[in-house]
C-alpha cells in the first residue's frame, strides 16, 4: 500500500525556486519513501546515496565535486545529509558554479548540526520542509480514524498487521531513539536513562504544565539539564511545547508551556496502550485526544497561523488559539465527548481573547452551534473551517 503525501506537491514547488531543498523529520517518518517518489516523478533522471550507508558513501571518493559535476543535470537526493556535515561547503561551491532550480534534495533528521550546516554554507540557496507522521486526512482513504489516532502516523506503526505488531514496532523504535539515535544526531553523550525516565515522565504528564524542577527532582539532575534534554527530544521531533498566548489583559495567566508526546502512537506505545479499546479505557484518553487534536490542526493550518494556549490563574482557559499577525483569531476547545459540555472558563476565555471565530472539537459530532462556539468533529473542522480561517 503506498500513501500519497499531500506534502509532494509543496516540496515539488520548492524544488522549482531553489537550488537545494532540505527536508527535515525524525527517522521513520517517510523521507526516504517521500524522496524517491519525487525523484521518480521529476523532470529530470535523479540519483540517490544514502549517507549512512558505507557503499554509497565511496562512490563520492576523495572529490565529491566531480561527483555532483558528473550528475549536475540529474537530482541529487542526498539522505542522513547531517552524517557527512563536510559537504555543506562542498554543495555551496557546486550550487554557485551552476545556479539551476532544483538540483539537490537533502533529507536528515532534525539536528543543530544539520540546521547550522545549511545556514551558514547554503543561505539564500536552499529551501526548508519539516516532514511530520501521515496527517489524518492522507490516511482517512485506508484506514479509520480510531486507527490513525491510537496508532499515531508513523507509516509503519500505522501499517503493523496487527494490534500486536504495532506495539513491538513503537517499542523497539522507543528503544533505538533512547539507546543509539539522540547522542548520534546531536552528537552529545547523553544518558540514555535519563532520556528514557523523561521521556515516561512527559508521556505521564502529557498536556501538562511543563514544571523543570519537578521532573529534576525526580530524576535526581538539575533543572538546565532536563530543560536540555527536551530541548533534544524536540528537536528530534518526538516531543513539543505548546506556549501560553501572553496577552495586556490586566489579569494573571499562566505563562509555563504544556508538553506533549508529538506522535500518538509514540504516547500509546509509553503507555503500552495496546489496542484502542484499551485506550478508551485509559486514564490518558482525555489528553491524548487534546494533543492528537493539536497535532492535526497544526499540521493542517496554514503557515500564517500559530498555535498557543490560553490560560488565568482563576480558570478561565482555552485548550488551542490559534493566531495571526499577532491577534488571536479563533478559540478552540477540545473534548472527547461527542455531546460536550463546556465550561465557564472557555466562555471567560473567549470574551477574554475577543475572538469571533470559536469551535469545541469533538471526535465524531455533527456540526451545531452551542453559544458562541460551534461543536464539530475534528474532521470536519479540518476540512469545513480551517481552510477559510
Amino acid at each position: 500500500m503506498e500513501v500519497r503525501r499531500e506534502d509532494i506537491a509543496v516540496i515539488q514547488t520548492r524544488l522549482d525556486q531553489f537550488p537545494a531543498v532540505v527536508i527535515l523529520g525524525p527517522r521513520q517518518v517517510g523521507k526516504t519513501t517521500l524522496a524517491l517518489q519525487i525523484g521518480k516523478n521529476w523532470k529530470k533522471p535523479f540519483v540517490y546515496l544514502d549517507l549512512e550507508s558505507s557503499r554509497d558513501v565511496a562512490k563520492l571518493g576523495d572529490d565529491p565535486e566531480t561527483f555532483f559535476d558528473h550528475h549536475q543535470d540529474k537530482l541529487v537526493i542526498l539522505d542522513e545529509i547531517q552524517s557527512q556535515p563536510h559537504l555543506f561547503a562542498i554543495l555551496r561551491s557546486v550550487i554557485d558554479r551552476k545556479r539551476e532550480r532544483g538540483r539537490f534534495l537533502l533529507l536528515g533528521s532534525a539536528t543543530p548540526d544539520l540546521v547550522k550546516g545549511v545556514s551558514q554554507s547554503l543561505t539564500g540557496r536552499i529551501g526548508y520542509f519539516d516532514l511530520n507522521p501521515l496527517k489524518l486526512t492522507e490516511a482517512a482513504p485506508f484506514f479509520s480514524p480510531e486507527r490513525h489516532w491510537h496508532r499515531g502516523g508513523f507509516p509503519l506503526a500505522l501499517l503493523a498487521e496487527d494490534d500486536t505488531a504495532y506495539m513491538e514496532w513503537i517499542q523497539s523504535f522507543i528503544r533505538s531513539y533512547i539507546q543509539t539515535d539522540l547522542s548520534y544526531l546531536f552528537g552529545h553523550n547523553l544518558n540514555p536513562s535519563i532520556s528514557e525516565k523523561l521521556l515516561f515522565m512527559l508521556a505521564n504528564s502529557h498536556g501538562q504544565l511543563m514544571n523543570a524542577q519537578d521532573f529534576a527532582r525526580s530524576i535526581g539532575v538539575t533543572s538546565p539539564v532536563i530543560s536540555r534534554y527536551i530541548d533534544f527530544l524536540e528537536g528530534a521531533f518526538l516531543v513539543y511545547r505548546l506556549q501560553p498566548w501572553f496577552t495586556n489583559l490586566p489579569k494573571r495567566l499562566v505563562k509555563s508551556p504544556k508538553v506533549y508526546i508529538k506522535d500518538s502512537g509514540l504516547l500509546h506505545g509509553l503507555h503500552y496502550i495496546e489496542t484502542f479499546d484499551q485506550l478508551t479505557l485509559h486514564p490518558v484518553i482525555g489528553a491524548s485526544w487534546e494533543g492528537y487534536a493539536i497535532e492535526q490542526v497544526s499540521y493542517h493550518m496554514s503557515n500564517q497561523l500559530k498555535p498557543y494556549f490560553y490560560r488565568t490563574q482563576t480558570g478561565a482557559e482555552i485548550g488551542l488559539v490559534l493566531v495571526r499577525a499577532n491577534k488571536p483569531l479563533v478559540s478552540i476547545e477540545i473534548k472527547y465527548s461527542n455531546a460536550p459540555k463546556p465550561t465557564k472558563g472557555f466562555f471567560v476565555a473567549i470574551d477574554d481573547l475577543k475572538t469571533t471565530r470559536n469551535f469545541i472539537i469533538t471526535p465524531s459530532s455533527d456540526t451545531y452551534p452551542l453559544g458562541n462556539a460551534t461543536v464539530c468533529s475534528l474532521s470536519a473542522f479540518i476540512r469545513d473551517f480551517l481552510p477559510g480561517l
